[in-house]
């Protein structure tokens, strides 16, 4: 770990996340990794819900609540650090091919740690598929299943 700031348990801090995925602020949507155990195919990161946030002054106002988008997307790049780190994977981009199976359960808000975790059902060379939980204090705010393709290279450069 080379940030001095991270905490106990910290796995990856922001920047080694930046490292890893291509997304940068505003939308980087994943604080840091908590967990990461290769051999179980899964990872946790933690997302840090403030009142600054982007889109919390329009959705809604006086009544911020994370859109469901954005808590998939969450969990969608803490995927995607999970296959940053697999062999031959680091320096490739993966694009949604499905989102499936998703459930919304519970509002997010400011001041809220969305707990990211995600564990990987299927990963090949072009596609991959895992399943995702976001929860607040245990509680699930979403949950889906998330597939990707990974282009041939050239493709999105």
């Amino acid at each position: 770990m080379t940030d001095a700031l991270a905490g106990a348990g910290t796995v990856h801090t922001t920047r080694e996340i930046e490292a890893l995925i291509p997304h940068r602020w505003p939308i980087l949507m994943v604080d840091r990794i908590v967990e990461y155990d290769e051999a179980a195919k899964r990872i946790v990161g933690i997302k840090a819900v403030t009142a600054t946030e982007w889109w919390a002054q329009g959705h809604f106002p006086g009544l911020p609540v994370m859109p469901g988008v954005l808590q998939v997307e969450a969990l969608a790049q803490t995927m995607a650090v999970y296959v940053a780190k697999q062999p031959g994977f680091g320096d490739r981009i993966g694009l949604f091919a499905g989102i499936d199976d998703t459930r919304f359960k519970r509002i997010v808000v400011p001041g809220d740690t969305l707990r990211l975790e995600v564990t990987m059902e299927k990963l090949g060379k072009r596609f991959g598929r895992g399943r995702g939980v976001a929860s607040v204090d245990s509680e699930v705010a979403c949950e889906a299943i998330l597939s990707f393709i990974i282009p041939p290279e050239g493709v999105l450069r």
